[in-house]
């Protein structure tokens, strides 16, 4: 199975700890944000990555260098200019077409993301909903909510608790959602991006969930989780490490 792992952005919440390298390579009791997501995706059956970057990008392919990739086959897409969540991917869409069965779904996941998710499960959900994205989400307080219908479909999104809604389709019942920065994807959808440049993932996923695309919410509330975007963040989820809260693979 292939997978990327979105790894390009500035980590500017997370400063000072990125004032001298990228948000990747951020240690968490003494591992970093990037090789505990290449351990994880590889425990699952990863063996082939592409990992974006942009800030402090030679240390990044220094240090895959360094762990011999470890063990898996790596790939490097450089980021000039920042493009995103949705032109990151785009840009690397070669990486998924090239030799692969299209039907043979994909991971995406976000490097400052730390969680027990079952991936396997994750995937056998997509493909029994054959779905064209299947998002990770949880019933948890965040920022930013996505929105499902009553058969856990993506109709919209909201800021925080009392934003206003911007629905891609109407819903009879939206339910909010934390989404956890774990997809699997369908290599079908790179024929649908029409989107250029820069831009986000969900933004794409809504224009695509109004045309009647199946972007599907997969519950993941049974599983650790935890946002490694801060400061404050990498010293919980080093405290959760020690007390055995994450299982290291």
């Amino acid at each position: 199975m292939r997978a990327m792992i979105l790894a390009a952005g500035l980590g500017t919440r997370l400063r000072p700890l990125t004032d001298d390298r990228p948000k990747a390579l951020v240690e968490v009791a003494g591992h970093t944000l990037l090789d505990l997501t290449l351990l994880r995706l590889r425990s699952f059956g990863v063996n082939e990555v592409i990992v974006n970057t942009h800030h402090f990008a030679d240390q990044v392919a220094e240090f895959l260098r360094a762990h011999r990739n470890f063990g898996m086959r790596i790939e490097i897409s450089r980021e000039d200019d920042l493009l995103d969540t949705g032109g990151g991917l785009k840009k690397a869409a070669a990486f998924f077409l090239a030799g692969n069965d299209p039907d043979e779904p994909f991971l995406l996941h976000n490097v400052d993301v730390l969680s027990s998710i079952d991936l396997a499960r994750m995937v056998q959900f997509h493909r029994e909903h054959a779905a064209l994205a299947t998002l990770a989400v949880q019933d948890r307080s965040t920022s930013r909510y996505l929105l499902f219908d009553e058969d856990s479909l993506l109709c919209g999104r909201r800021a925080g608790i009392d934003g206003n809604p911007e629905w891609a389709r109407p819903a009879a019942e939206a339910q909010a959602r934390a989404f956890c920065g774990v997809h699997i994807l369908s290599p079908r959808i790179f024929s649908l991006m029409h989107e250029d440049g820069a831009f986000p993932i969900i933004s794409a996923y809504l224009r695509l969930a109004d045309l009647g695309e199946k972007i599907i919410a997969f519950p993941a509330d049974d599983a650790y989780w935890r946002d490694l975007g801060r400061p404050e963040s990498i010293a919980q989820a080093t405290h959760d490490l020690a007390a055995g809260l994450y299982p290291l693979v």
